[in-house]
């Protein structure tokens, strides 16, 4: 325990003499844009990549699990990280200006340390006094830094592809925000999907409400601001009427979800929302014939996303919550999942990555290189399937990010066929260690941790004179490291 400790902070220091500032270029020139990319900031690209969206994320994931490999992967992370960094502000060949980028990467420098530095003092476990008061705190903190990594590092990765082809500046600002926001939302909005499916049937259960519930006051919010922040001045264009409308049209159907989907209702308004937006932005017409082909399938792909949404409500789940029914003998989550149930998670991915490729600079680029809507689309599609894949499904190799959490049973080692509490224990088999780091040893599932706790939807009823626990336990901000060696 004390190596490890030491060793995380010994990385804490290496990133404080690392440190440096930021260098930065006069404002681009043509030639400087034509200047080749050398051989060590392609290395930082590659690094990073690595460390933001591969191991930061499986390192939270099995951090929430509790699982042995955390703390190495996690420092693992933190070397190739700092080694990209160091890359990064050290390149030679083309030089930028000082953007977003750089600022970024100060923040997450200073994230990172913190990060660290609390992940070194829990595993100190140290005895004093002052400990039931410090120690709390920096779980808390751990614990919420940790859960944000996968979102800064996403929002890193965007401003790096933007500097890196000189994208998003001066009159192209606006747009590049509306672009990335938005199509960041949809991605996001497919991960949520995807979690609420997955693994939070019994969180919404013991509130009383219904995912469209939610999503629906999200969509009100959101066409409120929209509404007001679309016409800067100045006489009004088509463009302005629509974004304008847009927002108008997200807050009046928003209103409709949150009254229709009270008292844990389901309501297929939101999906509603979804297709009308498809349908407006797939007849958005561009300057660049380009951009409105691209813009036409974005919307074509949201309106599937919008009617798929409809059918599974309507029709797959005949208006029942997710998790109804007995699980088969190959489902391989805590509840029960029809395979339709993936589809519009998915079209709302691709429909993200599809809003985020479509700003007037990166498809006049596109134009000037020959490419046409058809590979342009083929590669937003191949992007949407590989981000899927890693925060979903994996067939060969049974999961990754979402389906390592469930398969290792949560934040508590609970998994089903673990506990006879359990529903559907009829099915004996075991899959609390079956993610991607599974055993080679097949013969027979290794017994649950020693610290896993069941979840209150899987406890038999309780008596009546048993009271009712405060909280979940996936919300119980418990010490991961309490139980370690």
């Amino acid at each position: 325990m004390w190596l490890r400790a030491w060793l995380v902070g010994a990385a804490c220091v290496a990133l404080v003499l690392a440190h440096g500032g930021h260098g930065s270029a006069p404002v681009n020139t043509e030639e400087q844009k034509k200047t080749p990319v050398d051989a060590a900031l392609w290395i930082h690209i590659a690094l990073e990549a690595t460390a933001w969206a591969v191991l930061f994320p499986l390192a939270m994931v099995l951090g929430l699990v509790r699982h042995k490999l955390h703390v190495p992967l996690a420092s693992a992370a933190v070397l190739l990280s700092l080694v990209g960094y160091y890359l990064g502000s050290h390149h030679k060949g083309r030089q930028f200006p000082h953007t977003v980028h750089g600022t970024m990467a100060s923040i997450l420098f200073f994230t990172l340390l913190t990060q660290a530095v609390c992940g070194v003092y829990l595993k100190l476990h140290l005895s004093w006094k002052a400990e039931a008061y410090i120690r709390p705190p920096v779980l808390r903190v751990h614990g919420f830094l940790g859960r944000a990594f996968p979102v800064l590092g996403w929002t890193q990765m965007v401003f790096g592809i933007a500097t890196l082809q000189s994208w998003c500046r001066g009159g192209h600002l606006g747009q590049c925000l509306a672009h990335y926001i938005m199509g960041s939302a949809f991605a996001g909005y497919s991960v949520i999907l995807l979690i609420m499916l997955k693994c939070a049937v019994e969180w919404l259960r013991r509130r009383g409400v219904s995912e469209e519930y939610l999503d629906s006051w999200v969509i009100l919010l959101w066409g409120i601001v929209n509404t007001f922040t679309e016409h800067h001045g100045g006489p009004w264009t088509h463009k302005d009427l629509q974004h304008t409308l847009m927002g108008v049209l997200w807050w009046a159907g928003g209103a409709v979800g949150v009254w229709l989907s009270r008292k844990g209702k389901r309501s297929i308004f939101p999906a509603i929302i979804i297709l009308l937006t498809g349908w407006a932005m797939s007849g958005h017409a561009q300057a660049l014939m380009l951009s409105t082909m691209v813009h036409s399938l974005f919307g074509y792909t949201l309106m599937a996303a919008g009617v798929c949404r409809v059918i599974e409500i309507c029709f797959v789940l005949h208006d029942q919550p997710t998790g109804e029914g007995e699980l088969g003998a190959d489902d391989d989550g805590w509840f029960r999942i029809r395979v339709f149930q993936y589809l519009p998670p998915f079209l709302l991915t691709a429909s993200g990555i599809l809003f985020m490729s479509a700003t007037d600079e990166e498809l006049h680029w596109a134009d000037a290189k020959g490419v046409d809507h058809v590979t342009w689309g083929m590669i937003d599609f191949s992007v949407a399937l590989v981000l899927f894949l890693w925060i979903k499904y994996v067939p060969l190799s049974r999961s990754v990010l979402i389906d390592t959490y469930i398969g290792y049973g949560g934040r508590y080692g609970l998994a089903r066929g673990t506990s006879a509490d359990a529903p559907h224990s009829s099915h004996p088999r075991t899959d609390w260690s079956y993610a991607s780091l599974r055993s080679s040893h097949t013969e027979a599932p290794p017994p649950a941790p020693a610290e896993s706790i069941p979840m209150d939807g899987y406890r038999k009823p309780a008596p009546a004179s048993a009271p009712e626990p405060e909280h979940h336990v996936l919300f119980d901000e418990e010490d991961p490291f309490e139980n370690e060696p």
